[in-house]
């Protein structure tokens, strides 16, 4: 593909930087660094302008802090003009880089989502019940994320020096990979691994496997095949990428055992929620009505078409 080249002056267009800026404002208006930023933003937009023309921008501090989901992660969140530095970056190469993804990766792509990922792996189940998985994800991802390879890597679809010296000090921004929280990193995540994508389906030839960020299905005939497939996806893990896989969350299974992937797990016919994800918006509408509560839940499980769950589930709770 022809390498992107010569637009780092339209990422510092007021246009730009203003489209960047109604992004990061979104649903956060009111927050306190956003309306001290909104306050004086002509000139606020003005002076990112005159910096990143004058190749002066200097990424600032990150925000930490934790957020325990499935697990605990460590979230850096940078500065709200850092943001817009990285929105008006995204705007441009957003498109030259999702372009080259593999079909079947599903994170932080316009248009797809955990839901489309499980319900296109279901489809492509079809007629496979005899068949074995593997289900992985990658150690310490954002950490571990070699920024050398990543900046080679950038570097053969953007040609523009500017674009990739103003990429290179988002890169530098944080001390060691690259930190969750940042939109590029997002972005830059799915460049990385989508090497990992090219070798499954171009050197290991199969036809069904689903990425989402660092979770990875693939579908192969016999457990054989399978557990070849994993070392070989280890090897060029840690050979091309300096990766690991997480072997605590690294399984082989037959299809009818049913595949856990995004908080669902996928039948070759029918798709059933997890227990731990069904609790975890039980939470989210507690203390509503009871009504409310069946109303949610029902909405929430037709996706899932697991009615029977909710049946037994919700008579538990109302009992």
């Amino acid at each position: 593909m022809k390498r992107k080249g010569n637009f780092y002056n339209e990422i510092h267009t007021l246009k730009n930087l203003n489209k960047a800026y109604l992004k990061v404002r979104k649903n956060k208006r009111y927050k306190k660094e956003v309306l001290e930023l909104s306050f004086f933003l002509e000139e606020n937009l003005f002076q990112l302008k005159d910096e990143l023309e004058k190749e002066t921008y200097e990424h600032g501090k990150y925000r930490v802090f934790v957020v325990e989901d499935s697990k605990k992660r460590e979230i850096k969140a940078p500065q709200v003009r850092d943001r817009i530095v990285h929105h008006a970056l995204y705007n441009l190469v957003y498109d030259t880089f999702v372009r080259t993804f593999y079909y079947n990766s599903y994170a932080c792509i316009k248009g797809k989502g955990n839901h489309m990922a499980t319900d296109d792996l279901r489809r492509k189940l079809k007629g496979r019940k005899d068949d074995y998985f593997l289900k992985a994800d990658v150690s310490q991802y954002f950490k571990s994320v070699n920024r050398s390879f990543l900046f080679s890597l950038i570097s053969k679809k953007i040609k523009d020096k500017q674009v990739l010296y103003l990429i290179e000090k988002i890169l530098l921004s944080n001390e060691d990979g690259i930190p969750i929280g940042n939109l590029t990193s997002q972005l830059f995540a799915n460049v990385y691994l989508n090497e990992l994508d090219q070798f499954v389906k171009r050197t290991l030839k199969a036809d069904c496997y689903f990425r989402y960020m660092d979770d990875f299905v693939l579908v192969l005939k016999t457990k054989k095949e399978v557990l070849g497939a994993k070392e070989n996806i280890e090897y060029f893990l840690k050979g091309k990428l300096d990766l690991d896989l997480n072997e605590k969350a690294t399984n082989v299974y037959p299809i009818s055992a049913g595949i856990s992937f995004l908080g669902y797990i996928t039948y070759e016919n029918y798709i059933l929620h997890k227990r731990k994800t069904f609790s975890k918006m039980m939470k989210k509408v507690w203390g509503r009505s009871k009504k409310e509560v069946l109303d949610t839940a029902k909405a929430y499980l037709k996706k899932t078409r697991d009615y029977y769950f909710l049946r037994e589930e919700l008579k538990q709770t109302f009992t």
